[in-house]
C-alpha cells in the first residue's frame, strides 16, 4: 500500500462535487470539533445573508454552538492541542529541507490563537448566558415554531432592524466564541493536511482496516469518484474500521450494500 501526502488533492474535488467526499471522526473530541466546525460555517454563511431568515439561522447556528461548549471544558482541550501542534511544528524549524516562511505562516497562526483563546478566558459564555434575550429565544427554538412573532415580539422587533444594526449585535455576542471557532478550523486544517492518503478497493462494496503501528488516527477521509451514486457507512474506532458502500436508488427505499468493487481514496489523519 503506497501512501501519499493529501495537501491539497481533493479541495478542487470537494469544490466541484460536494457529495464526493466524506469525513469520519474516530474519537469523541474529534466529533465535538467537526460539529463545531460544521455549525461555525453554517453561521458565517448565513451572517452574510442580508434577509431576516439569514439573521434568524445565523443566531440559531450560534446557540447551538453555545449548547456544545457548555457540555465539557472544549476550550481547554483546544488549548492543549494548540500547545501540542506549537511544539510540533517549533521542532520543524531545526530539520533540512523545511519551507521556512511557510512554517513561520503557521507557527504564527497558531501563537496568535492561543493568545486570543487565552485572552478571552474560561468564563468567556458568560456574556451570552447573561442575555435575557438569547435566553428566551433558545428556550422557545426548543419548541417546532417556538420563535414566532407572537412568541417572541421582541425578537421579531429585533430582526426588522436595519442588517448593519443586526450584524453588529450578533458580532458583539460571537466575540468570545470566534477565537475558539477559528482555532478549531485551523487545527482541523493542520490535521486533513498531515492525513495519508491510498487507493483503496472495497470488495464486494465492503472494506475493513486495522491501524497496526499507524500511530493514532483522529479522522478518515473517504473521496469517491465524481457521479458515483454511492456513499460511504463507516464503522469502528482509531484501531480498527470498516467501510461499506451503500446505495439508495430511490428516497423511498431503504439502502443496501453494493455488490460490486467500489475504487476509492482513503485518508487517514
Amino acid at each position: 500500500m503506497v501512501s501519499i501526502p493529501t495537501a491539497d488533492l481533493f479541495t478542487q474535488a470537494a469544490a466541484s462535487n460536494a457529495t464526493g467526499l466524506y469525513e469520519q471522526p474516530l474519537s469523541e473530541r474529534m466529533r465535538t470539533f467537526l460539529r463545531l466546525e460544521f455549525l461555525y460555517q453554517q453561521f458565517c454563511f448565513n451572517l452574510e445573508q442580508t434577509s431576516e431568515w439569514g439573521s434568524r439561522a445565523a443566531v440559531s447556528s450560534m446557540l447551538d454552538i453555545v449548547a456544545i461548549l457548555g457540555r465539557g471544558d472544549v476550550r481547554g482541550d483546544v488549548l492543549k492541542e494548540l500547545e501540542r501542534q506549537i511544539a510540533v511544528y517549533d521542532r520543524y524549524q531545526n530539520m533540512a529541507g523545511i519551507d521556512e516562511v511557510r512554517l513561520k505562516r503557521v507557527l504564527r497562526n497558531l501563537q496568535d490563537l492561543r493568545q486570543r483563546l487565552f485572552a478571552v478566558g474560561p468564563q468567556f459564555l458568560q456574556l451570552i448566558r447573561d442575555s435575557e434575550f438569547l435566553a428566551a429565544i433558545k428556550h422557545r427554538s426548543a419548541i417546532p415554531g417556538g420563535t414566532c412573532e407572537f412568541d417572541l415580539p421582541d425578537y421579531s422587533h429585533w430582526l426588522s432592524h436595519a442588517y448593519e444594526q443586526r450584524v453588529a449585535d450578533i458580532e458583539a455576542w460571537m466575540k468570545n466564541l470566534r477565537p475558539l471557532c477559528d482555532s478549531i478550523a485551523e487545527l482541523l486544517w493542520l490535521l486533513r493536511e498531515s492525513g495519508h492518503t491510498s487507493d483503496q478497493v472495497a470488495t464486494n462494496g465492503n472494506f475493513q482496516h486495522g491501524m497496526v503501528g499507524e500511530g493514532v488516527a483522529g479522522l478518515l477521509r473517504v473521496a469517491l469518484q465524481p457521479g458515483l451514486d454511492l456513499y460511504p457507512e463507516v464503522s469502528g474506532s482509531h484501531h480498527r474500521f470498516t467501510i461499506r458502500f451503500m446505495q439508495r436508488p430511490d428516497a423511498l427505499l431503504r439502502p443496501t450494500q453494493v455488490n460490486k468493487d467500489v475504487r476509492f481514496r482513503l485518508t487517514i489523519c
